[in-house]
């Protein structure tokens, strides 16, 4: 069992969780850009086209179903049921340059010059890019609610656990895709400084309260023994 494959893929499912349970608590799509829902749309349309021509598994039919049919629902909850909480203002990337950029090297760099390779391909390409309207939104915001941070991490995590899966089954298979490696170098890559951060304000505080914490109760403990010799 290729275990970062598998974690990669729960992260992936967790993130989009995170991204639905967000905007139904809230009933809000606020800090939220819909041009990277519908570019994720885009990418899982063109790359699952493959579903109704050939059966790999069930986990892999399912995996396929639920990153369709979330995306897309995604695109309703923030066109039509919460519309009136967009903030199209803020959402402004323009994305068309990132699609057509994807087409033109999904052209170009294809294993194969079938439609289903070249949709591929483009998919690949386009997922790279796909999460920097998101990015740039929140550049220009310069805040995010904690579960827009916690969905991004898990997206992001997602993608950098498949760099271990490539680089496990290169390993231990000699399998090699080099499409799939440098677009997904590339959307590391962009999620580094938001890593970073999400590092920052999330994970190096607790270390930090931990130790406040314990030395608290070591210096109690050791007020508590002075005490104790001071009566004896």
């Amino acid at each position: 069992m290729n275990i970062f494959r598998l974690t990669a893929d729960l992260m992936h499912l967790v993130s989009i969780l995170i991204l639905l349970v967000k905007i139904q608590n809230s009933q809000s799509c606020a800090g939220i850009s819909f041009k990277t829902q519908l570019l994720y749309s885009v990418v899982f349309l063109t790359r699952y086209v493959d579903l109704v021509l050939r059966f790999v598994s069930v986990y892999n039919t399912c995996m396929k179903v639920y990153f369709i049919a979330s995306s897309v629902y995604i695109l309703y909850l923030m066109k039509i049921k919460y519309r009136a909480t967009y903030d199209q203002r803020m959402d402004t990337f323009p994305y068309v340059y990132l699609v057509g950029a994807a087409a033109v090297l999904g052209v170009v760099f294809s294993y194969d010059y079938t439609p289903v390779e070249v949709l591929w391909s483009f998919s690949i390409w386009l997922e790279s890019v796909a999460i920097m309207p998101q990015l740039y939104m929140l550049q220009q915001t310069g805040e995010a609610e904690t579960i827009t941070t916690h969905y991004l991490f898990a997206l992001g995590a997602y993608r950098a656990l498949y760099l271990f899966n490539w680089v496990y089954r290169y390993g231990m298979e000699g399998h090699t895709d080099w499409i799939a490696w440098v677009a997904g170098l590339i959307q590391t890559a962009l999620y580094s400084d938001f890593f970073y951060l999400y590092y920052t304000k999330y994970v190096s505080p607790f270390p930090c309260a931990l130790y406040i914490y314990m030395h608290t109760m070591m210096a109690g403990k050791e007020r508590d023994r002075d005490r104790k010799k001071k009566r004896d």
